[in-house]
């Protein structure tokens, strides 16, 4: 069946942390009131991997969370710049992410 001809109304589903959403995979945190959509897994072999979850928690909001592995260079210089790399990346990712909402919204 197509999971968009079987959401609850919008309004009363994603408000209500009780009733699961369309995509929640309802896992054993349901009973908790957090519901968590089947994680996205994005794997460069050799390199590292990202988990992308949608999740709604007890108060009703959404967000995105996001895992990351990557492989780290042996050199410790080395390393701390990737990992300056990587902070600068992510924040550039939340902001475009958060604008990309409040686009949409408007």
């Amino acid at each position: 069946m197509n999971p968009v001809a079987r959401r609850a109304p919008a309004a009363a589903a994603r408000h209500d942390p009780r009733r699961h959403t369309a995509w929640c995979a309802r896992g054993h945190l349901c009973n908790l009131r957090e519901h968590r959509a089947e994680p996205l897994i994005v794997a460069v072999p050799g390199l590292g991997r990202a988990t992308l979850t949608r999740v709604r928690g007890a108060d009703g909001r959404e967000h995105a969370e996001v895992r990351l592995s990557v492989a780290l260079a042996e050199d410790e210089a080395c390393a701390r710049v990737q990992l300056l790399g990587i902070a600068r990346d992510l924040k550039t990712l939340i902001e475009r992410a958060t604008h990309a909402g409040q686009r949409r919204a408007a």
